[in-house]
């Protein structure tokens, strides 16, 4: 019989708006300052826009810096728009995915609006920093934007419901996105009063953040909690006891060994490295983000 993970800590977000949107920042928290190379996680809440908020002259978050990370946002209803300083854009519908690796230094620029292909007219996201090994901060940016189609999708057995591989690999299936360490970040739709296990390793760290009420390895949890695993070898049982299908998030991988240095839109190795980087973004190394020549 396998083992139950115990669970090494709960939390929920704390508020974090950005203009007109209601965020929940879920990490870091007083308990995690990163599972696997997760060292972020915002939450734009649902919103329901009425025909006269619509939010399409919403600007975003305006353009800023990263280095360092990869930047990973996850739309679960809207559309996302991007840009940056390499001259990159997309607009990603519901489902769909953008991905950069921001390297040795890149600008962005995001915002989400309502999804055009759609009648529900909400808006609903994630945001996740996935912090990239010493080697790989010193590379060149990377950009990837994915559709819902392109994500790879497991349909779970006994119609339970379906698993989304948005980072990493589930069985036979591996996401698009570039791994620089062993990492996953699964999105499981699971049908009312059904069951997922996910079998885990010693070597990885495991965490769930609920979008639904559920019961976890037998105790009941709430939507907007962070769940966090004792690293251990064994399994997580999440069941839905209610009539409805419910939306959790898996996310981990292997813990980060290299030290770690956050600061602003920066996360490095060393005090000085973070100096380098302000340096070099007020030093202009990073270019500039041409909005007029990026394509549709």
């Amino acid at each position: 019989m396998k083992t139950k993970l115990k669970v090494a800590a709960v939390s929920t977000g704390k508020r974090a708006d950005i203009g007109p949107y209601k965020i929940d920042r879920v990490l870091p928290n007083r308990y995690s300052t990163a599972i696997g190379p997760f060292v972020f996680m915002d939450h734009a809440l649902p919103i329901t826009h009425s025909k006269e908020n619509t939010f399409e002259n919403f600007e975003g978050t305006g353009p800023h810096p990263h280095r360092g990370i990869a930047t990973l946002t996850y739309v679960l209803n809207g559309q996302s728009n991007h840009f940056d300083s390499r001259g990159n854009h997309a607009l990603v519908n519901s489902g769909g995915v953008q991905w950069m690796k921001s390297g040795n230094g890149i600008i962005h620029d995001e915002s989400l609006h309502i999804d055009p292909n759609t009648d529900d007219r909400i808006t609903h996201s994630f945001q996740f920093w996935l912090n990239l090994p010493s080697k790989n901060k010193a590379e060149e940016p990377e950009y990837m934007a994915l559709k819902a189609p392109d994500i790879a999708k497991k349909v779970l057995d006994n119609n339970s419901g379906w698993l989304k591989i948005i980072a990493g690999s589930y069985e036979d299936q591996t996401a698009a996105i570039p791994a620089y360490t062993n990492q996953f970040l699964y999105h499981l739709h699971l049908e009312a009063e059904k069951v997922f296990s996910l079998d885990t390793e010693s070597d990885t760290e495991y965490a769930v953040f609920l979008l639904h009420d559920a019961v976890i390895n037998g105790t009941v949890y709430h939507a907007g909690d962070l769940v966090r695993f004792e690293q251990e070898k064994g399994e997580v049982e999440i069941k839905n006891l209610s009539g409805e299908p419910i939306d959790i998030l898996l996310f981990g991988g292997e813990p980060y060994t290299e030290p770690i240095v956050a600061h602003g839109p920066f996360v490095m190795n060393t005090e000085h490295e973070i100096s380098i980087a302000y340096n070099d973004y007020y030093n202009g190394k990073y270019g500039e983000i041409n909005y007029d020549q990026a394509a549709f």
